[in-house]
């Protein structure tokens, strides 16, 4: 298993952004946006990531809600949470889409062969529920420093 390079690219970016937060208008306990925003350049420059790749995260993670971003003169973003409620799983989920092991655990699709006589088709749910309780258990404060 592993994960695409554009999601482990956005946990990246989510950390790097997370270790901004202490700075003024950069968490979502101040609801004021101020000037001093993080930028995709910035992230862009202190990751390595691509500016594109950047940008295209920074919409994928605002429309699944991580992070609020204003465009325009002193536009950015920051967090939509503290460090410390936003998990891998979010992350992950917000670039990938429901973690699903195999398909027989991705609800609505039945596109297995042999699902009608699968006897391990009731236990990856388990190995799935594992998966995606562990990766819910790493918070994103952890990840960049500030647990």
């Amino acid at each position: 298993m592993r994960l695409s390079s554009l999601a482990d690219y956005a946990v990246v970016m989510m950390a790097a952004a997370a270790r901004h937060c202490g700075q003024a208008g950069l968490c979502p306990a101040s609801r004021q946006m101020t000037p001093g925003r993080l930028n995709a350049t910035l992230l862009s420059e202190e990751t390595g990531l691509p500016l594109p790749t950047v940008q295209k995260l920074v919409s994928k993670l605002s429309a699944a809600g991580l992070i609020e971003s204003a465009r325009g003169t002193g536009g950015g973003f920051r967090l939509a949470r503290p460090p410390a409620a936003i998990s891998i799983a979010d992350i992950v989920e917000a670039i990938e889409g429901p973690i699903a092991m195999t398909a027989c655990v991705d609800t609505g699709k039945h596109d297995c062969a042999v699902e009608g006589s699968c006897r391990v088709k009731p236990h990856w749910n388990v190995v799935n529920g594992a998966v995606k309780g562990a990766l819910a258990g790493v918070s994103l404060a952890s990840l960049s420093g500030n647990a």
